[in-house]
């Protein structure tokens, strides 16, 4: 089974399709619409089961070990195409991506060259006993630029940490000091 070109395929793939593999890969069905979530999922599957050494495009194998990465590759990542990127951002760090910015690629592999990222698949945020309940929300995209530019001025670590903080602030100032306290941590940070 070529692991890279079954990946590859995803991105192809329709949600209807993308279930029946989750499911295949995974044995659990799914109801998700998320075509991001069924690709991570199923890539995550895959890898798993996948041999624990990798090879890279010079022929030689290289272990993976799990929370490093590997050495450095000499080939010009510029050079390479969206699709090799994308392999090339799993094998280094350690997890699939979305993106189809190469410069975002290229650097993010660059970062776990050289040891400055956490490589490997990300931590689960649940928690047992907690179920977690994911809010849409839509926004222009020159909004969530500026609102980006503001959080990260104020050295807040995330959009969802500044999110929560503005929410629990709100709360506070509605009177709703109850629900307010449940934000009290991320509503100091952005206070």
């Amino acid at each position: 089974m070529n692991t890279k070109k079954e990946i590859t395929k995803l991105a192809k793939m329709k949600v209807n399709e993308l279930q029946a593999k989750f499911a295949e890969v995974t044995g659990e069905k799914t109801r998700s619409p998320n075509k991001t979530f069924l690709i991570r999922k199923i890539t995550e599957a895959v890898q798993a089961k996948a041999p624990t050494a990798a090879t890279s495009p010079s022929g030689s194998t290289t272990a993976k070990a799990p929370g490093k990465a590997k050495a450095p590759v000499t080939e010009k990542l510029s050079r390479l195409e969206v699709p090799e990127l994308q392999a090339r951002y799993l094998e280094v760090v350690g997890r699939p991506t979305g993106s189809t910015n190469k410069a975002y690629m290229i650097w993010k592999i660059r970062e776990a060259q050289k040891g400055r990222i956490p490589v490997g698949p990300r931590k689960n945020a649940h928690r047992e006993g907690v179920t977690f309940k994911v809010l849409p929300l839509r926004m222009e995209a020159a909004v969530v630029d500026k609102l980006d530019e503001a959080w990260r001025s104020r050295r807040i670590k995330s959009r969802t940490e500044f999110f929560r903080g503005a929410l629990g602030h709100y709360l506070k100032h509605l009177g709703a000091e109850d629900v307010a306290a449940l934000f009290a941590n991320d509503a100091a940070v952005a206070a």
